[in-house]
């Protein structure tokens, strides 16, 4: 890097705070840090053009887990354990909708449905026969069940007559929120520099010295906040899970409001103003979605067009406008990892696909760390 004083002495001296990442868990992380230590100089480093990772890249669910999540979950958590979970994920959401507004974010409360496949006779079963349980240990917190049995009455195709309603889950505009966040971040005095990818880090003595490419500088402090691309330098036990997503064209008279999921969440889709976004299939394949290379297959587009085609919006003529994919931070726990890595270096992360809900919430505790 061929750098002048000027650029040296503005941007890479005495720099308290480096974030690496400037998605919802940097930025928010950064905002927290501003608010405690006013006078700090604190810098984010984003590899991409925008925030790599999912951040401007998500679905814009508003959500806590689907019904069939949340059985999921239990198999492999305690009962508290996924209690303190859906906790978390709910008041990251109040902590994004105060920090941001929902006016900022075009928040929707739509509310939340699932929806069962017809074959899928045991899924649908085992959620309709528990949900009574979870209504009950969700109770105390949210003062009204969450889930609820209802008619479909969007003439969905193949699936089950009953859908399973929660009047708590919204939608948002990921791409609005994002560039609020980041409006609201730089009107803090934050430094974001984009393009700039982080090779290496080593603490010397009161201080980290990191590298970007053959230009090292020194920093403070160092948190990570870089979910899904945090186990290259760090690692830490993240697993990266690639997420496809298509959106249609505009379509006339789209009467289908809402998020939905199918499938423990494997599946998901929403309008968007008159048109339906629709993500997932990484069940397909996990072994080749577990990568940090963004792209589109065929296995999973394919079947994302069939759930389009023949239980979506079946008998319509649909086009697809746009396709892309983002990656995830993942691991054997749904618990996000929000840790002192060593003296001087921090990092928040694996967000387990639930980064709109949790990612404000998370980067006011790496910030909380120091």
């Amino acid at each position: 890097m061929n750098l002048s004083y000027w650029e040296l002495k503005n941007w890479f001296s005495n720099v308290d705070y480096t974030i690496i990442g400037s998605g919802i868990v940097g930025l928010h992380a950064a905002l927290e840090l501003r608010r405690r230590f006013p006078e700090s100089k604190i810098l984010v480093l984003e590899k991409g053009m925008l925030p790599q990772g999912a951040s401007t890249k998500n679905a814009g669910f508003a959500c806590f887990g689907s019904i069939s999540e949340i059985l999921e979950d239990l198999k492999f958590h305690s009962e508290e354990e996924v209690i303190q979970l859906i906790l978390k994920r709910w008041n990251g959401l109040q902590l994004l909708r105060k920090n941001l507004s929902d006016q900022a974010i075009d928040y929707k409360p739509f509310g939340g449905y699932e929806l069962f496949l017809r074959d899928d006779e045991f899924s649908f079963n085992d959620c309709l026969q528990k949900l009574p349980f979870i209504n009950e240990i969700l109770k105390p917190f949210f003062k009204a069940d969450v889930f609820c049995k209802e008619v479909d009455r969007f003439n969905f195709a193949n699936i089950h007559e009953y859908l399973i309603f929660n009047p708590f889950e919204a939608q948002i505009d990921t791409g609005n929120t994002m560039q609020v966040l980041l409006k609201t971040v730089i009107a803090q005095d934050v430094l974001i520099l984009n393009r700039q990818e982080v090779t290496s880090f080593i603490e010397k003595g009161d201080r980290v010295e990191v590298a970007i490419g053959d230009f090292s500088f020194s920093t403070r402090k160092l948190l990570f906040a870089n979910n899904g691309f945090a186990k290259t330098l760090t690692n830490i036990e993240v697993v990266p899970g690639r997420a496809q997503v298509l959106i249609t064209e505009p379509i006339p008279n789209l009467d289908i409001k809402g998020t939905f999921h199918l499938d423990k969440g494997y599946y998901y889709f929403r309008n968007f103003e008159n048109r339906i976004l629709l993500g997932g299939g990484r069940n397909l394949d996990i072994k080749g979605e577990t990568t940090t290379e963004f792209g589109e297959t065929t296995l999973i587009q394919n079947r994302l067009e069939y759930l389009l085609k023949e239980v979506i919006l079946p008998d319509q003529e649909v086009n697809i406008e746009h396709r892309w994919s983002g990656i995830m931070g993942l691991g054997s726990s749904k618990n996000p990892i929000v840790t002192q890595i060593s003296e001087h270096v921090y990092c928040g992360v694996r967000l387990g696909g639930m980064g709109v809900a949790i990612g404000s919430l998370v980067g006011k505790e790496l910030a909380d760390l120091i």
